[in-house]
């Protein structure tokens, strides 16, 4: 059944439902909390993400219902690595907006009639949220790490999300092979460099979020991650400190809504592009991909300039685009699948 098909059948459930406890309403008890039951001008929608947004779309949310074009909306959501979530929706998990990590993980509903092809026509080419890959330390960085190459030490063990699941390990991976081609590397070094990378991760969890528990639990020198990410950790409590390396990766997350959504879906991700909803998301770490003006951004390192300007920052584009980056790492004989696989990392 469709999404469509699945609310106007609770509609219809929630149709009878009401006029039953107008019915019973002088005999019956308040529910617990006040809460009272969905109204007929509700909009119940539903958002699939990838773990790391979550703070950002809650907020977001909220904003939403508050205006004019989100009066009445209600949410159901689902959050978890990138790529399972992708698969999910693919398999029948309702869904009317998604929010990946991975271009592959939106063209994948794209390829199974989901997602209209021109998702990516916008402005914007689908990204709703912006940030960059950065290396995340200990309080009060014991182990000296200030770029990729102290990631290479014997003494340095790094916890990464598994790029098997996760759409952060990629963008992780890529930032630290793509260093080493910015820094004028070849493209052997840069393998030469994941090899030794590889031999130094001490952990790789499912999730961009798991990974980012199993450091706070004690695993490891160095988290690659976020920066977002990094910086709700530090509102949320955490003390440990992040570095933007000089060289590192624009991390760009696409957006869309499926083809038999509500229109109400394509309204949310226009006020998620909106100034408004880039300041929500700024305010949560991600890098606004549209002017906000000045903005203070607690849990950075400097909150009142919160998004430095890495003296090198490169692009998918930069290396080649998602595709030919897919083939080239990823894919069933790709060079970090094949390194994990020679490593036992899998």
């Amino acid at each position: 059944m469709h999404a469509r098909d699945r609310r106007r059948s609770a509609a219809t459930a929630t149709a009878v439902a009401l006029l039953t406890m107008l019915a019973l309403s002088a005999c019956s008890p308040t529910p617990i909390g006040g809460a009272a039951a969905p109204g007929p001008s509700d909009t119940p929608l539903a958002l699939v993400g990838f773990a790391v947004p979550k703070a950002a779309h809650d907020e977001a949310q909220k904003a939403f219902a508050a205006t004019e074009a989100g009066s009445g909306t209600s949410w159901t959501t689902s959050y978890g690595a990138s790529g399972d979530q992708s698969r999910a929706v693919a398999n029948g998990l309702d869904a009317d907006v998604v929010h990946f990590s991975l271009e592959g993980d939106v063209t994948r509903l794209v390829d199974a009639g989901l997602v209209a092809d021109t998702w990516d026509d916008g402005e914007h080419k689908g990204i709703i949220s912006d940030s960059v890959v950065v290396l995340v330390v200990r309080e009060g960085n014991p182990k000296n790490i200030h770029g990729w190459d102290d990631l290479l030490r014997d003494d340095v063990s790094i916890v990464t999300p598994n790029p098997g699941s996760s759409g952060s390990a990629r963008w992780n991976i890529l930032g630290a092979y793509g260093s080493v081609v910015a820094n004028g590397g070849t493209e052997a070094d840069g393998e030469a460099y994941l090899r030794t990378f590889f031999d130094n991760v001490a952990a790789l969890p499912g999730s961009g979020r798991d990974a980012t528990t199993a450091f706070t639990s004690g695993t490891g020198d160095v988290l690659i991650s976020y920066e977002n990410e990094a910086i709700l950790a530090r509102q949320q409590g955490e003390t440990f400190e992040y570095v933007v390396p000089d060289a590192t990766l624009l991390i760009e997350n696409p957006a869309a809504v499926l083809v038999d959504a509500d229109p109400r879906g394509q309204k949310y991700l226009d006020f998620v592009l909106s100034p408004e909803g880039q300041t929500i998301f700024a305010s949560k770490g991600f890098r606004p991909v549209v002017d906000v003006g000045d903005i203070t951004v607690e849990g950075a390192n400097d909150p009142a300039s919160p998004f430095p300007a890495p003296s090198k920052l490169f692009t998918i584009a930069d290396l080649g685009g998602w595709s030919d980056v897919n083939a080239k790492f990823f894919a069933d004989d790709g060079l970090v699948t094949r390194i994990q696989q020679e490593k036992g990392a899998s």
